[in-house]
């Protein structure tokens, strides 16, 4: 951990001080969104950037935000509550033999992916009780409710995936189920309804902020209660859609493996790593908002997962105060899609991807290893913030 003016040669001067786990060179982008951040006059003690940090919209990904009676939509970010989940089977790696390709053709098949939504809803889907409160959201979002409705147990694209892993170093290696998706187009609604109202708000009471996409909404006002009150729904909506495509999942793997007989888990975790939280720090009570970071308090599990061909690393968080008790929430970006578009092929996807069971086309190349971090590095630079449970290796994943 380094304080940021340490390594930056301009000497990076900012009105709150900023803690750093990143070990890549950052260059002067980054070193101006984090001035901006740093800048802010509602930050409490100081800013925390994990080791997977990169360029974001207005914040940097992969930093903790911690205010004082305020918050920033716009830190927060469009796909509030976007988080992973995993679960550790009693089978082991060796059921697999021979029906990966058909398990991967069924989740694609019983888990929308993308832009689409359920065809056949459940009652985890109908009975869901946060439906009761979606007429309380923005007014700009009551017309979508029957598309959160359809969305709700659906994936999503870009980097969300589902995955099934096992154990990386063991002789007979158990099998694990992950997936990463958030609050899909609901989410993303909300979020840019309140971002707008913070941007208009700034400008009608003159606010000084060095980058408009960090305006604030002030405690106590109603803005701030509206958008406080949006942003605890979409978490939900974010932690049950992950809920339902697992249960899915593992009906499909009790199919399959099981003879369609319930399968026990061994382990769970369910967590955010795009979302804020009213929490103690210091002895007080602020606004944390972990933008592409895990909450690793002492004894809290977590989910850093690498690229499809890598690995993922189940975590046990450490309660590190000085990161504000999060770590970082996977391998981070080191190239944008565009980039990764122009300089892999789709040889190099295939290459890359060996081993593992999934889509090997163009329309997956922006989410090619090598666009991403090593998350081997990503982890050494954190080992204060969390120790290792179970290392994975994938052997499935499905893109949205």
């Amino acid at each position: 951990m380094k304080w940021v003016n340490e390594m930056n040669p301009m000497k990076l001067s900012t009105r709150h001080p900023v803690l750093s786990w990143v070990n890549h060179e950052l260059g002067a982008s980054e070193f101006n969104m984090i001035r901006n951040m740093a800048n802010l006059p509602c930050i409490f003690k100081h800013i925390s950037l994990m080791p997977d940090a990169h360029l974001g919209k207005g914040a940097m990904v992969g930093s903790v935000i911690a205010t004082k009676d305020a918050i920033i939509p716009a830190a927060v970010g469009v796909d509030i509550g976007c988080g992973m989940m995993a679960k550790k089977l009693p089978i082991k790696a060796s059921a697999l033999e021979g029906k990966l390709h058909d398990l991967r053709l069924a989740i694609e098949s019983r888990i929308p992916v993308g832009f689409a939504g359920n065809t056949h809803l459940e009652k985890s889907v109908n009975q869901w009780k946060g439906w009761k409160r979606f007429s309380d959201l923005h007014p700009d979002v009551q017309k979508k409710e029957k598309k959160a409705f359809a969305q709700l147990g659906s994936l999503g694209g870009g980097n969300h995936f589902i995955e099934i892993c096992i154990d990386w170093d063991a002789a007979d290696p158990d099998l694990w189920l992950m997936l990463h998706s958030g609050s899909r187009h609901i989410g993303n609604a909300i979020a840019t309804s309140h971002i707008k109202t913070a941007k208009h708000l700034r400008k009608l009471a003159d606010q000084k902020v060095p980058d408009p996409d960090l305006s604030f909404f002030v405690k106590g006002t109603k803005e701030f209660n509206a958008y406080w009150r949006d942003l605890q729904w979409a978490q939900k909506y974010a932690f049950k859609n992950r809920e339902i495509m697992m249960d899915r999942l593992m009906a499909i793997m009790a199919r399959y493996l099981n003879k369609g007989d319930p399968i026990e888990v061994m382990f769970s975790v369910n967590c955010h790593h795009n979302y804020a939280v009213l929490e103690e720090h210091y002895g007080e009570e602020v606004y944390v908002t972990r933008k592409g970071a895990v909450e690793a308090g002492n004894g809290v599990f977590g989910i850093i997962p690498g690229s499809m061909g890598s690995k993922s690393y189940i975590v046990r968080g450490k309660g590190n105060p000085q990161s504000f008790c999060s770590c970082s929430h996977g391998a981070g970006r080191a190239m944008s899609r565009t980039q990764a578009k122009k300089q892999f092929s789709v040889q190099d996807l295939e290459l890359q991807t060996s081993g593992v069971e999934c889509r090997k086309d163009r329309g997956v190349l922006d989410e090619i290893p090598g666009a991403y971090k090593d998350i081997d590095h990503v982890m050494d630079a954190q080992s204060d913030l969390v120790e290792i449970v179970a290392c994975l290796k994938q052997v499935l994943c499905v893109k949205g």
